[in-house]
């Protein structure tokens, strides 16, 4: 099976790992890693993005500890449109979040209109932090989690309490 994700990925966190290992169990996977420009255009504009190059360099690198232990090879290719690669007609999944299941719908509407077949969702849940929301980059970014979604100190050494 042919399987596609697509996302900024900036920072990789455990909700990433999550959609990671579900697709490397469905098959081969192409990772579509948005564009530095389209990573901007759809974000915060007070939400700063790391440039493509060094997100592909993280990525990659965390990818490789997939692949031997699924036995699949992976593929990262530049994402310069929102529907990716996903309409292109050697896919036959694609794997998203809660929040990314409406994206997936529109790609799906796309290759009906192209007279493809539409892609089988596959729908990973959300992972949450530590406090209960959801584990995300931004948050991450802001200096709220780390990657696994464990609470940060504050600068006076203080956790936030979770309730």
């Amino acid at each position: 099976m042919n399987v596609a994700l697509g996302g900024t990925f900036d920072p990789v966190h455990d909700g990433h790992r999550a959609l990671f290992d579900r697709a490397f169990t469905l098959g081969d996977l192409t990772v579509g890693l948005t564009s530095t420009d389209l990573a901007s255009r759809t974000r915060d504009e007070n939400r700063p993005i790391r440039p493509y190059e060094v997100r592909r360099r993280e990525l990659v690198s965390e990818l490789s500890t997939y692949t031997d232990r699924y036995d699949r090879t992976v593929t990262v290719r530049k994402l310069e449109s929102p529907t990716g690669i996903a309409t292109e007609p050697v896919f036959d999944t694609l794997v998203v979040s809660p929040e990314t299941r409406t994206g997936g719908k529109r790609i799906n509407e796309l290759r009906r209109e192209q007279g493809r077949e539409p892609l089988r969702l596959e729908v990973v849940e959300s992972v949450h932090a530590e406090d209960g929301d959801m584990l995300s980059s931004t948050r991450i970014v802001r200096g709220e989690i780390d990657e696994h979604g464990n609470l940060t100190p504050d600068r006076d050494g203080r956790v936030a309490d979770a309730e």
